[in-house]
């Protein structure tokens, strides 16, 4: 048990090549590549949604609104797009990344200034944000034959043999590399998940530490929003709706903490792949949507208790050291 919680990825990376090969002894056709590809290309949107929420999750605090977030961005954007089609797609995509963060940064500032707990702050802004949706597209929707080639195309295109969305995906997993490894804030946030006490005697702007990071997932909802909506040519009240529960599950079943402190980038990105991968096999081999609702759901209550039983390990460690001190 020890040695799984220690190498989660390895064992995550395992249990996707598992899964995988299992699928493929009865359709030999799912471990083509173009067919895995697919999957990692259906799975970006869940990838980058995952890192914004990690970054939350780490400082001991959690978005639930990154899903109203996307959608609210995904019908601003649609309906910019459709009054004003010769808008330039990267201003739009920026226009997007903008609206997001600044939806995640009200959250932020709640947390931050009013000392609110996270988790009431984002369940009340995702029915404002989702109130928002029906209220500025009066519950109309915007479909495909309202938006403008260029709008639905780009993440449809092709770079060196992959779509544009994974290039997305492996931009923005790139970038939070460097922000959690790099960076005087990543590092603020795991020490803020660790102890967030003692991160204020070292000089930590605790609230302004996740205040920036809800501002970072808000950002990455918005350009989420505009990708989803692209992608499925439909911006209507429903967009992504339970989403949020799918995000967290990625953290979760990619070993990041819910009790903070303790999460990578790859582990996020490895959750929503394995996600990515079973929500594709399952129906290939035929199983009731009603099973692969408690499949999904076991994946992650395991993924809970790995996670619970590391941290009570390190607990221990840490208290054997003290002893001997």
């Amino acid at each position: 048990m020890k040695a799984l919680t220690k190498h989660r990825e390895l064992w995550l990376a395992l249990a996707i090549v598992v899964v995988v090969i299992a699928v493929t002894l009865r359709f030999p056709r799912f471990s083509q590549p173009s067919n895995l590809l697919t999957i990692f290309n259906d799975t970006s949107i869940l990838m980058m949604l995952a890192l914004g929420q990690m970054v939350v999750i780490l400082t001991r605090s959690i978005d639930l609104s990154m899903a109203a977030n996307l959608a609210l961005t995904g019908m601003i954007v649609a309906m910019v797009n459709a009054a004003f089609p010769g808008v330039p797609i990267p201003v739009l995509i920026a226009g997007c990344i903008v609206v997001g963060g600044a939806l995640g940064a009200f959250n932020g500032i709640l947390v931050w200034k009013l000392n609110i707990p996270a988790i009431v702050v984002t369940l009340g802004t995702l029915t404002i944000f989702r109130g928002l949706v029906f209220v500025i597209s009066g519950g109309a929707w915007v479909n495909a034959a309202q938006m403008s080639p260029d709008f639905i195309q780009l993440q449809r295109g092709a770079f060196l043999g992959l779509p544009i969305l994974s290039w997305f995906a492996i931009v923005v997993a790139a970038l939070f590399y460097v922000l959690m490894t790099r960076t005087a804030l990543g590092r603020s946030l795991y020490a803020i998940g660790v102890n967030p006490t003692a991160s204020v005697y070292t000089g930590i702007n605790v609230g302004r530490t996740k205040f920036l990071a809800f501002t970072i997932a808000g950002a990455v909802s918005g350009l989420a929003g505009y990708l989803w909506i692209s992608r499925y040519v439909i911006a209507s009240t429903e967009v992504a709706s339970g989403y949020e529960l799918t995000i967290i599950a990625a953290c979760v079943i990619g070993g990041v903490s819910i009790a903070g402190g303790i999460g990578t980038v790859g582990g996020a990105l490895l959750g929503a792949l394995f996600l990515g991968v079973i929500n594709n096999a399952l129906p290939v081999i035929n199983i009731s949507p009603f099973w692969q609702m408690a499949i999904s759901g076991s994946a992650i209550l395991l993924a809970v208790v790995l996670n619970a039983r590391g941290e009570r390990n390190k607990g221990r460690v840490i208290l054997k050291k003290a002893e001997g001190v």
